[in-house]
């Protein structure tokens, strides 16, 4: 089997869905060529993919331009990691050999990724830029919270109808493999779409006399994609090792003393590596040259980090803003200082 879902290999490249396979074809690109080329260059889809990729190329553009968001999220949530959801243009792979295997790790990119979808496609519905949706048209008329009524208004994310197009076309490859690792792919895929709906919000604006508030006109949004990392990444903190159970539709855990995972968990199937050494059959990129905090005893200090190696110190240079004045009205003008700061990065390997 594939091990790469080809809705994800979309999203990161198309160098990742086949690792062996010479194709020269990176989604930074795609959006700039017309979506019959896109479509049949992307190595792995299944026909359905091919299908709403043809019919759907503004979607596919809008996918494309917002998987920088997700990566950068990925990448904030594990920035004092050892793994620090690292990616590399070389060959157009972002994630090489990691993606492979079962691992914790791997089930955050999905999940991650899955979401940074959703987002996405959400975003660009209530902003006008697709032909196929615009605010969600189930928000009319008049509701109520615990705050009392109001009248629908404004324009309401469609998280809905960008959670319906990301499920049938990321999952459509997993939906027909329906081995370990697809099942596995596809909780983690449902895990964060739910995530981008979990966080959505009421927000009104009041009208009356004097702010009075007397009606509100309320409408549905999505919060910062930060709130759907933050509660992927406590996800990744307590994701859940499985097994397939004895008829292959679905998971037990796979230690007795281990919970069963609810919809929301994140579940993987094997054993990270620790990622101290760069090694390209798993990989890892190591942590050699990565900054670490002498005085930290989390896993950014230069112990943990740096897996026992030790660390090189070196003394740099930094600019930072100093000296700031209040100017009326209404400014702030600061000086630029150099600063001489002690800077720690773990050693390589012997």
């Amino acid at each position: 089997m594939n091990f790469l879902p080809s809705g994800i290999c979309f999203f990161l490249s198309a160098a990742t869905c086949w690792l062996t396979a010479k194709v020269d074809a990176s989604w930074w690109y795609m959006g700039t060529l017309g979506s019959q080329v896109m479509c049949d260059n992307i190595p792995g889809l299944v026909n359905k993919q091919r299908q709403l990729c043809r019919q759907h190329p503004k979607v596919m553009q809008a996918i494309g331009a917002g998987m920088k968001e997700w990566i950068s999220e990925c990448q904030h949530q594990f920035r004092n990691h050892r793994w620090n959801c690292n990616t590399t243009a070389r060959d157009h792979n972002l994630f090489g050999r990691l993606l492979l295997r079962g691992s914790r790790e791997v089930a955050f990119v999905y999940a991650i990724s899955s979401a940074g979808v959703v987002y996405t496609l959400a975003r660009a519905c209530s902003q006008g830029d697709l032909d196929n949706c615009s605010c969600d048209p189930t928000k009319k008329g008049s509701s109520r919270d615990s705050k009392g009524s109001f009248d629908w208004g404004g324009c309401s994310d469609h998280v809905e109808h960008a959670i319906h197009f990301s499920q049938i076309f990321v999952d459509a490859k997993e939906r027909k493999e329906r081995d370990a690792r697809a099942l596995m792919n596809l909780h983690n895929n449902r895990a964060g779409r739910k995530a981008v709906k979990r966080f959505m919000t009421l927000q009104c604006k009041c009208h009356g006399v004097s702010g009075s508030c007397s009606v509100r006109t309320c409408w549905q949004a999505m919060a910062d994609f930060r709130r759907t990392g933050d509660h992927l990444r406590r996800r990744y903190n307590g994701a859940v090792q499985v097994a397939v159970n004895q008829y292959g539709t679905g998971f037990t855990a796979a230690h007795t003393h281990f919970k069963r995972p609810s919809k929301n968990d994140l579940v993987y199937l094997e054993d990270s590596p620790d990622y101290c050494i760069r090694d390209p059959q798993s990989g890892s990129m190591g942590t050699a040259g990565r900054l670490c905090s002498r005085a930290s005893r989390g896993s950014d200090g230069c112990e943990v980090m740096c897996c026992g190696r030790g660390y090189d110190t070196a003394r740099v240079s930094r600019t930072t803003k100093c000296e700031c004045k209040f100017h009326w009205c209404c400014s702030v003008h600061c000086r630029d200082c150099q600063q001489l700061v002690d800077e720690f990065t773990c050693k390589s390997q012997t």
